[in-house]
């Protein structure tokens, strides 16, 4: 079996886990983060959700800062910014703030979803009509032209973003959003973390529609999943049940702490929740780093993307870190 070589980052969606407060939910997002950099992750990303009780990932420039500043290389960033919620000015200023202070260093991912619920959604828009989310291709051109040069400038700037050139993502779940990246000819970022049905025809759709631009001369494809990589496949396997216990809550409804891992799942779900879970979570990697790297490989065979974003929701903390360390030893064919 041929050795998998891939750029690997981290997204980080700020669990909050059990008997943790908010301040040490940051605390070890940084400490993941500082872990990650040395391990040498190419970038690490942080989400956008909103009255969601499970993650702190509300203020997401605030955390990317927060992240920049006690981290020296890695690139940090936001997987993503959920445009609807935001008038692209303010996002322009705020991103090229940090990228006048962290040259190099930053990236924005965005999505066209609120991150929450519809109730929610509400209190959170820039305008109480359906046209933010509708806007979403507009928006990415006006941030695209806010971060460009001061000759593409119109009479609106956002004065501190100008010749940053602060690098754009696409991110979806769907077919649309594969479109649209392909179109704008912007690296693309698929879900599959939580929404893989999608993925194989976004891959395909963003590669053949992909039209090179000033920003990109050929398609840039990354996937996001699970991974729990541990020093056994029995290991791995029960630290996974506390993903599947994190995805159980969103499959109920319920917005449940991130909890220990258990030795039975099926005390805990029924077969209809189960099947719900498990076709949500159904692109993970889990095993030890021999089962994590034919997993790897056979991926790549198939789809062969640019780059993997792994999201680890393990409850241990050292575990967590040693299960990027693992699949970073896989990405780079140790």
């Amino acid at each position: 079996m041929a050795n998998i070589h891939i750029p690997v980052s981290v997204l980080d969606l700020g669990p909050l886990r059990k008997g943790e407060s908010i301040k040490q939910a940051i605390d070890s997002m940084v400490n993941l983060a500082q872990a990650t950099e040395e391990m040498g992750y190419t970038r690490y990303w942080i989400s956008e959700h909103h009255n969601t009780a499970s993650l702190i990932s509300s203020a997401t420039s605030i955390l990317i800062k927060h992240i920049l500043e006690h981290t020296e290389k890695i690139r940090v960033g936001a997987g993503g910014i959920m445009l609807p919620n935001h008038a692209p000015l303010v996002v322009a200023e705020q991103f090229g703030t940090m990228a006048n202070i962290y040259p190099n260093r930053l990236d924005l991912g965005l999505g066209r979803a609120p991150g929450t619920d519809m109730l929610t959604a509400s209190a959170l828009r820039r305008s109480h009509n359906e046209d933010s989310v509708y806007s979403f291709p507009k928006d990415i051109q006006e941030l695209l032209q806010y971060f460009g040069s001061a000759k593409d400038q119109g009479h609106v700037k956002a004065n501190v973003a100008i010749n940053t050139n602060v690098p754009l993502y696409i991110l979806g779940s769907s077919p649309n959003s594969a479109y649209l990246a392909a179109e704008l000819g912007l690296p693309y970022l698929f879900a599959s973390h939580f929404a893989p049905r999608y993925m194989e025809e976004a891959i395909s759709i963003y590669r053949k529609e992909f039209k090179p631009s000033h920003y990109l001369d050929s398609p840039h494809m990354t996937a996001c999943l699970n991974v729990i990589a541990a020093e056994s496949d029995k290991e791995a396997k029960r630290e996974l049940t506390t993903l599947q216990q994190f995805f159980l809550n969103v499959v109920r409804g319920d917005q449940e702490p991130l909890v220990p891992p258990v030795d039975n799942m099926d005390e805990l779900w029924s077969p209809q929740e189960k099947a719900a879970v498990s076709s949500m979570i159904s692109v993970t990697f889990s095993g030890d780093k021999d089962s994590t790297r034919k997993q790897l490989t056979n991926f790549q065979e198939k789809y062969n993307v640019d780059e993997i974003m792994a999201v680890t929701y393990i409850y241990d903390q050292e575990k967590q870190k040693r299960s990027y360390e693992i699949f970073k030893d896989v990405a780079e064919g140790k």
